[in-house]
């Protein structure tokens, strides 16, 4: 647990002023709306470092989203203008192009798309949406990742897709220090303590990894786990993960 979570908060607020006033000193963040802990934190915070007027969220659900009203809860709450950007005509052309052309078989072996391409396509459509909108922004905007520690620590994201970004306030947050983060700042606990899902596998995180946040956590911080098949496997996923936090490798003359 954060020892002062209001201090923490306060230090990321100074941050992102600070990354602000050097990247960009008019330029406004871009966020990406899931109505989860991650995203409404990382709004609240944004908000309060540079004034809600310069956070644009984006909703943008894949078809009928059931929870879209807790993106739009929070944009509410704190005053920042939105927009709803529907991907899913998108994902649907995209992915029936690429379908249709990997079922002719001139790549052998392939038939089609495979489940976590469309597992990980859409998150990679939301980015691409979000940059498409910061540089339409007549100011210029810079786009938040809004990962967390722990998430990263597993790989529990899509590269290129939510784990890209410009700048990450809670990249050394563990998943319960959001929530504090989040109760300092105000959000809803519906909203910080929603059941986390990445809205596509129809899973909860946790069903899907098979193990809980607050075990991973512990682990993270302590090195320490009841259960020795669990530990192997968060060892085995960080291991393979690895390359989603480190920069590309390339050749050097």
């Amino acid at each position: 647990m954060l020892k002062n979570p209001v201090q923490t908060k306060n230090e990321i607020v100074k941050w992102i002023r600070d990354y602000f006033a050097e990247n960009g000193p008019d330029c406004s963040v871009v966020i990406g709306i899931s109505g989860g802990k991650d995203s409404s934190v990382t709004a609240a915070l944004c908000a309060e470092a540079l004034g809600k007027d310069r956070v644009v969220g984006v909703l943008m659900p894949d078809g009928v989203q059931a929870d879209i009203a807790d993106s739009q809860e929070i944009v509410e709450l704190l005053g920042i203008p939105y927009i709803t950007v529907n991907i899913h005509a998108g994902m649907e052309g995209l992915s029936g192009a690429i379908e249709e052309e990997l079922r002719k078989g001139t790549i052998p072996g392939t038939e089609g798309l495979s489940r976590d391409s469309r597992i990980n396509m859409p998150p990679r459509l939301r980015m691409s949406t979000l940059y498409a909108v910061a540089q339409s922004l007549p100011k210029g905007g810079r786009v938040v990742n809004t990962c967390n520690r722990s998430e990263d620590y597993i790989g529990y994201s899509t590269k290129f897709g939510d784990a890209a970004g410009d700048f990450s306030p809670l990249a050394n947050l563990l998943v319960h220090e959001v929530i504090q983060i989040g109760e300092v700042l105000g959000v809803p606990e519906r909203l910080t303590k929603k059941t986390p899902s990445d809205g596509l596998s129809g899973m909860s995180d946790e069903d899907k990894i098979g193990f809980t946040y607050a075990v991973l956590d512990h682990y993270i911080l302590t090195g320490e786990c009841e259960d020795e098949e669990t530990r192997k496997k968060i060892d085995r996923m960080h291991r393979l993960n690895l390359h989603k936090l480190q920069l590309m490798p390339c050749y050097k003359l």
